[in-house]
């Protein structure tokens, strides 16, 4: 068993230290130049469409709104960003900038910053095209990287490939993740068994999945706006509080992501893999995760949601990951690696306002991990239908993912998470490949989107007839 984790983590090495970083920041950039830098100058307009209601659709459909979707793939998210960041410990963005800055520096975070900056308009790209080659489904619309695939590529064999991967890496590896540390942080808290708390957690999770997306959406719409703004207030309360020491800690932020000191030591570069590898786990940009919901709202036009999606990722790492950083760096906390994870934010919280820190951060990482899971399944369900209509495919997939929950409960999480590595990895690159082939339509429905703004028209509408380049491609429109 040890000798295939280090044969899985010497993988990772050389995916994430050559092929993914380069592949992210590229694509990054060259979407940020081509799009005009539509993460800046259209954020007004993405604030104004996240509350735009859902339509009503055809008689007998159901569809989720702007809103859900983006507070499905924020659950996700979130979860995500404390998975890869707790060192396979902790869970929720309460853990997860801790091991980024144990392991990088606090000069990690601001490469956190800077792929959540340029990283959005690659969130951007794959959520409208997501919208572009969505299709009607029997109760909502369907779509994601899978189908775009294989509409706007013709590659089936590309988009079975993409969705063989994010069923594991979702569904299976995060899961898991997500059930081993909420059992951690219980266990820490309360004293209270894993397996107990595994239980609960693998009923709850096939209460909610078996329910379907409507569901998943109306859980995720209260869960993750509570758990979030909750969060925020605390760590702004904390920030405010300390208000006199903000510009040490940025000037501490800024020095150890560039310092002459850090640079020879090595440690600039640490900060910026940790930062880089652990932003993408924040906020999912290019990976290919999001726009599998994203498709699933309705919209008047492709780039409303892709809008909307380009919002999530400043609201995860630009307010949710700075939250944590802040609270962490003000604490005190020891960063030398003695502590990590779960543990250390508790530690954080515990050195700011009292010994009830360690309990709110396992009441919080409850909300943010199980969120997260329902999030992450419903990508898993998007992708298996994907591949196959067979219901007993469907019921075996959900059944495995209750099983997952229950495996991370009582299971060790270093070979799940390296394995949740590479299977990431080699999804990110999958997705990558395709949004850069297909990005020309993203950039097209975007030059017709602000056309129709331009114009006067408050809520542009798509209409496949005037761009004859996307014709033939639109199913849904």
């Amino acid at each position: 068993m040890e000798l295939l984790n280090n044969w899985i983590n010497g993988v990772n090495d050389i995916l994430w230290s050559y092929i993914l970083i380069i592949m992210l920041l590229g694509c990054a950039v060259w979407f940020t130049i081509k799009s005009r830098f539509v993460q800046f100058r259209m954020i007004g307009e993405m604030i104004r469409l996240l509350g735009d209601s859902a339509g009503k659709g055809e008689k007998g459909e159901k569809h989720i709104s702007s809103f859900q979707a983006f507070a499905v793939s924020l659950a996700s998210r979130v979860g995500t960003f404390a998975v890869s960041l707790a060192s396979s410990v902790g869970t929720g963005n309460l853990a997860g900038v801790a091991t980024a800055v144990a392991i990088g520096g606090p000069g990690s975070v601001f490469w956190m910053w800077l792929i959540a900056l340029l990283g959005s308009s690659s969130a951007f790209v794959e959520s409208t095209l997501a919208q572009l080659y969505k299709e009607k489904g029997k109760d909502s619309f369907i779509g994601g990287p899978a189908y775009y695939m294989l509409h706007g590529l013709g590659l089936r064999w590309m988009g079975v490939l993409f969705a063989v991967l994010i069923s594991i890496t979702f569904g299976f590896a995060f899961n898991s993740v997500q059930s081993n540390t909420i059992c951690a942080a219980w266990e820490g808290a309360f004293g209270i068994d894993h397996a107990w708390i595994g239980a609960i957690l693998t009923v709850l999770t096939l209460i909610v999945i078996f329910g379907g997306i409507q569901r998943i959406a109306r859980v995720s719409s209260i869960v993750v706006p509570v758990m979030a703004l909750g969060y925020i207030t605390l760590a702004l309360g904390i920030v405010l509080f300390n208000i006199t020491r903000l510009p040490t800690v940025i000037e501490t932020i800024l020095s150890n992501a560039f310092g002459w000191e850090q640079a020879i030591g090595g440690s600039v570069g640490a900060a910026l893999m940790q930062g880089i590898k652990r932003g993408l786990f924040s906020n999912e940009a290019g990976m290919g995760s999001a726009p599998n919901v994203a498709a699933t709202a309705h919209v008047s036009h492709p780039v409303k949601q892709g809008l909307i999606q380009a919002l999530g990722v400043f609201t995860d790492t630009l307010i949710i990951c700075t939250c944590t950083a802040f609270i962490i760096l003000f604490s005190g906390a020891p960063l030398d690696g003695s502590i990590n994870g779960v543990q250390l934010t508790q530690q954080a919280l515990s050195n700011e306002v009292g010994s009830i820190g360690s309990t709110f951060v396992a009441l919080a990482i409850l909300l943010f991990a199980f969120s997260s899971i329902i999030g992450n399944y419903y990508y898993g369900e998007a992708n298996i239908r994907f591949i196959t209509s067979k219901r007993s495919v469907l019921f075996i997939y959900r059944i495995l993912v209750g099983g997952m929950v229950m495996f991370g409960a009582l299971a060790s999480l270093d070979l799940a998470w390296s394995l949740a590595d590479v299977t990431m990895g080699l999804m990110t690159i999958c997705n990558l490949i395709a949004i850069s082939l297909l990005s020309r339509q993203a950039f097209l429905l975007l030059q017709d989107y602000v056309a129709q703004k331009k114009a006067g028209i408050k809520s542009p509408v798509f209409d496949k007839n005037k761009i004859p380049e996307l014709k033939d491609k639109a199913q849904c429109w």
